[in-house]
């Protein structure tokens, strides 16, 4: 081949397969950082010899091939241990070559980086940083934290599954349920830092969306669970909306006020089937609810359409499954939306008095707009002041700025 015909063959190959090579070499050397190591060795030697000898019928299983020997080179050169001994005698062993096995891999990969025995911030870090590709700085800079601070964490996550000697598997049936709540949990959280910004001066941030929807998409392929359907399919109709969430500026469009032909009816479609599937079989869980919700605002033509009394119902089932102040207040908003203004207001007054949305920016956004359409503007203007003290997004400063103003002129 052609020395930039390959290599422009190997950079397809590596965007497409190294995640996936990657997962296989950390089971086989039970290592991060060696198999991370391996995998670039592997490149480097298919970049050689793919330009002389041309691409093998499988590069995913040649590329885990030479990675695998690559590492078990490097560990032969440590100082001699038991421990490595044993890891070479694994890593030495025949090699599963059908890509299930190598599919099955990547799954065991989320588990490990999402074991209860890590920190919650820790897992996250890990899922990004060893499933998904992501640098270390374009986690930092997703989740507002200096990058040698979130190095750290991952190097310290890292070395408690090596020394704690963490299972590199799926957790068997009696396991799993907490173990995929664990998943689900943390593939939520990166799919939320990316629908909505923690900070900075635009809403989304499309790359950490986009890589939950392709760890939810792997989920649901190998692990076919109800709510792992429920999960993906309301990250899809959470992702249909992002077109219409803000105007050419980069300003907050409200959902009352979204161009809703800009949806993206495709992920609507596929989202609503999904959570069809999750809620049909009755073993449902939290997300296929919220996807439920979601899919009632999918499912409106118009904001006036908007079934409102079905989605206090839904809320009501979902602060049984999972009761939060938030989901609490998620509630107040759609009751307003149902009952009026008032009702709404006296429930979100009744949190706020509770105290654990004091320093949430939604409580005092969501209060000060329900006094503005009561017109009680006196009680609107110190809610959106409040709610202007704790926000620290762009978009949603400005929406706020905004709303003030109008009502201070």
């Amino acid at each position: 081949m052609d020395p930039e015909e390959t290599r422009s063959a190997v950079e397809e190959i590596y965007r497409m397969h190294s995640r996936r090579v990657y997962a296989t070499l950390v089971r086989l050397l039970g290592d991060f950082d060696l198999a991370e190591e391996a995998l670039h060795e592997a490149f480097r030697v298919a970049l050689e010899q793919w330009s002389r000898d041309g691409l093998p019928a499988n590069p995913g299983a040649w590329l885990v091939s030479a990675g695998r020997f690559k590492g078990i080179d490097a560990l032969r050169r440590r100082p001699r241990t038991a421990a490595i001994d044993e890891i070479v005698l694994q890593a030495a062993a025949p090699a599963a070559g059908p890509d299930e096995e190598i599919e099955d891999d990547r799954l065991r990969l989320i588990f490990t980086c999402c074991h209860p025995a890590l920190a919650a911030d820790a897992q996250v870090a890990l899922t990004l940083r060893e499933v998904c590709g992501l640098t270390t700085e374009e986690i930092a800079h997703a989740f507002l934290t200096p990058a040698p601070t979130l190095a750290q964490r991952i190097v310290r996550a890292k070395a408690k599954i090596r020394d704690a000697r963490i299972p590199y598997e799926v957790p068997d049936v009696p396991q799993l349920p907490e173990r995929l709540e664990a998943v689900a949990r943390v593939v939520y959280l990166v799919f939320n830092a990316g629908y909505t910004a923690h900070a900075g001066d635009t809403l989304t941030r499309a790359d950490l969306s986009d890589e939950a929807i392709r760890l939810g998409r792997l989920l649901a392929t190998l692990l076919p669970e109800p709510e792992v359907f429920g999960l993906l399919g309301l990250m899809l109709l959470q992702e249909s909306r992002r077109p219409a969430r803000t105007n050419p500026q980069g300003d907050l469009v409200l959902m009352e006020d979204q161009d809703r032909s800009l949806w993206d009816r495709d992920l609507i479609a596929e989202g609503i089937a999904l959570v069809e599937r999750a809620l049909g079989s009755r073993r449902f869980g939290a997300y296929s609810v919220q996807g439920a919700i979601a899919a009632v605002h999918a499912e409106a033509p118009d904001a006036a359409a908007t079934d409102w009394p079905q989605i206090v119902g839904l809320y009501d089932v979902l602060l049984g499954l999972a009761p939060s102040p938030v989901v609490a207040l998620n509630r107040a908003v759609a009751v307003a939306m149902r009952d009026g203004p008032s009702a709404g207001l006296a429930l979100i007054d009744a949190l706020l008095a509770e105290g654990d949305l004091a320093q949430y920016h939604l409580a005092y956004a969501a209060r000060a707009d329900l006094c503005r359409r009561l017109g009680r503007n006196a009680e609107a203007i110190p809610a959106y002041r409040k709610a202007l003290e704790l926000v620290s997004q762009g978009p949603e400063r400005r929406f706020l700025e905004h709303r003030l103003k109008s009502l201070e002129n």
